[in-house]
């Protein structure tokens, strides 16, 4: 691939296609950096390679691709094999390649916050702006390959290149050990290729494959790499040492801290902008942010570059004057483009992440009471009997459902919704406005309610009074707390909560009441208090929170309950037992050295015992908080009973 950003070759798709790709493009940049091992979409785009000694490599690859399956399969039972280009014969045992070295690992998740922002605030890009960032990456990379201009490295090459059909998870890439030749630097970009040659022992993690097949791509390939895709070996001077660690540092920034659009728009701190893309790293890495949510900016993360390579190979085949179905559909994927960024752009802003993809807003419009006043008993079950309105009153309207959803979309404020023992689903209790008051009938183990795995959200509440009795709710792929109070009050009364995402969330200016109930499995804390916000909570237990999947739990402080403060929120705790957590009982997030919560004499003073100064700190904390709690059981969480956590 050549040094320009990926998708500037493309075709010009007309009608104003110029300009989708100027927008979608900007200036040069380092694709070398773009194709990174690491990215696999970002080698989808690669330039087609020139097609030498084809027959014999085509087979080759073939072999590559069936010798593992007919190993499986055993003698006879492998794919025909076509005749034309009969397979190479498997190497003899002395020709296979030798195992790979260990290569130098400098692990950029070991460095603390304050480190990362110095030094690619600092020591790296130096206050320069967006559209010099590639510049200052390859003169910090250009600067330490002076250290020495030939080494030992692990070649991790696309397995494209190798392999006709493979699977992404058993070959992640093809190592190959190969000595590497440093020349001096070009330009911008020549900083991110070096030339490589087979070492010897000739080494791979795929033992088979031929050293032909190799010495062909590479003659392709001109001997020239991208430098991203080479890891120094151990075992050499130390000056490889500080080699690899600018390479990691280099390819951290790319993977991580660099966008598509980011040389494509006026930025006047852009250093700014990557420490707050530092701290959206540091927080889904600690679990500031729970596993499941920050999967979906991933998610999202990756579907823009998806869309963006769709985009690019589209324009691509276009080639001559556009018709205008084409030009639309250029239009069409620019524009989901456009929208994803706008996403991604609001993730990266801490002002607008709590009110942003996290939690979308409910947008339905409350019904209010019926015209004619009257309250309807909406009974959902797939057959109705007498029995089960018995204990009603005579004069009861009542309304039959089989379908959850539909009894919920066909409430007013002021109707009751009651469920018999059975499983269900209803996305409209994503959508609560009215207040309602949803119940089950039975023990509240046997009314479950799952959520819609595809759907963001599981009940989402901004009634002024919604309630919830004798119910389980079983949380599945959903994201988004399995509840979450948007506005309003909310109450659950005996219900059984089993979280897979996030627990439940009271935003600013929520109330939220919860009794005789127990909150399990969350990958977060429990129950997660913002500024502002009410919470009553009797009689409940709070445990085994905090189950995070993809983060480092032994860094999190989230477990039972979690509160940020600034304004405070008022939270009074009455005979809970909150326990088996893997952060605190109950933590408390205070923002840096805010005198209001703990005051500084309170520090000073008091006994000497460092325990009891504790308590006379979290005592004063309680009071300015509006934290009320008695006899309350906090018991065999991971990091303690109670914290307060400085952001």
């Amino acid at each position: 691939m050549g040094s320009q950003r990926v998708g500037q070759d493309s075709a010009s798709p007309g009608l104003r296609g110029e300009k989708i790709v100027s927008v979608l493009t900007g200036g040069p940049v380092m694709a070398a950096a773009l194709q990174s091992a690491a990215s696999p979409v970002r080698s989808v785009v690669a330039s087609p390679r020139p097609v030498k000694g084809q027959a014999g490599r085509e087979a080759a690859r073939r072999r590559l691709q069936l010798l593992p399956g007919s190993q499986a399969e055993g003698p006879g039972q492998g794919p025909a094999e076509e005749e034309e280009e009969p397979p190479l014969s498997v190497p003899e045992e002395g020709e296979e390649a030798q195992p790979l070295p260990a290569v130098c690992v400098f692990p950029m998740r070991g460095m603390w916050r304050e480190e990362k922002v110095a030094l690619y605030c600092d020591e790296v890009l130096r206050g320069c702006k967006a559209e010099d960032a590639d510049d200052a990456m390859s003169k910090y990379l250009s600067e330490k390959l002076k250290l020495k201009d030939k080494w030992l490295g692990v070649w991790k090459a696309n397995p494209e290149l190798f392999f006709v059909k493979y699977e992404e998870s058993s070959i992640p890439f093809v190592g190959i050990l190969v000595e590497v030749t440093c020349k001096p630097r070009q330009s911008s970009s020549s900083c991110f290729k070096v030339t490589v040659s087979i070492a010897e022992p000739f080494s791979s993690n795929i033992a088979n494959i031929p050293r032909d097949l190799v010495d062909e791509i590479l003659e392709e390939l001109e001997h020239s790499v991208s430098l991203l895709e080479v890891y120094p070996v151990e075992g050499q001077d130390s000056d490889l040492h500080d080699i690899a660690l600018a390479l990691e540092v280099v390819r951290f920034f790319y993977d991580f801290l660099w966008r598509d659009w980011d040389d494509e728009e006026s930025c006047e701190n852009y250093t700014a902008l990557i420490e707050e893309r530092i701290n959206l790293w540091c927080d889904i890495q600690d679990g500031t942010i729970p596993g499941p949510i920050a999967q979906r900016f991933k998610k999202t993360l990756e579907k823009y570059k998806n869309k963006r390579v769709e985009l690019i190979e589209y324009q691509s085949n276009i080639k001559e004057d556009p018709s205008a179905a084409e030009a639309v559909e250029c239009w069409k994927k620019y524009y989901e483009i456009v929208m994803l960024c706008g996403l991604l752009k609001m993730w990266e802003d801490l002002r607008l992440r709590v009110h942003g993809p996290f939690f979308p807003r409910i947008l339905r419009r409350r019904k209010g009471k019926r015209n004619f006043g009257k309250t309807i008993t909406h009974i959902v079950a797939k057959v109705m009997t007498t029995d089960m309105v018995k204990d009603l009153s005579p004069d009861t309207l009542l309304q039959q459902h089989d379908d959850l959803d539909l009894a919920l979309d066909s409430c007013y404020s002021g109707d009751t919704v009651v469920i018999f023992p059975g499983e269900y689903q209803a996305v409209n209790l994503a959508l609560l406005t009215d207040d309602i008051v949803i119940k089950g009938i039975g023990k509240r183990e046997e009314i479950m309610i799952t959520s819609e795995p595809s759907h963001d959200s599981f009940v989402v509440s901004k009634a002024d009074n919604v309630k919830l009795m004798h119910l389980s709710l079983i949380q599945q792929g959903t994201v988004d707390g399995i509840v979450v109070v948007e506005s309003g009050h909310m109450t659950l009364e005996n219900c059984v909560l089993k979280c897979e995402g996030t627990g439940v969330c009271v935003l600013t200016g929520a109330a939220l009441t919860i009794t005789d109930s127990e909150i399990t499995g969350a990958q977060g804390a429990g129950v997660e208090l913002y500024p502002g916000s009410v919470a009553i909570l009797e009689r409940n237990e709070i445990h085994h929170c905090n189950n995070l999947r993809t983060c480092d739990s032994s860094k999190s402080t989230l477990g039972g309950v979690n509160m940020k403060v600034l304004p405070a929120p008022k939270l009074k705790m009455t005979n809970n037992h909150i326990y088996n957590n893997n952060g605190y009982g109950v933590s408390i997030l205070q923002p840096t050295e805010q005198f209001f919560i703990v005051a500084e004499e309170a520090l000073n003073k008091g006994a000497a015992s460092g325990d009891k100064r504790d308590d006379n700190m979290l005592s004063k904390v309680m009071q300015n908080l509006n934290l009320e709690m008695n006899n309350n059981k906090i018991e065999a969480n991971l990091k303690g009973d109670i914290r307060i956590v400085t952001s």
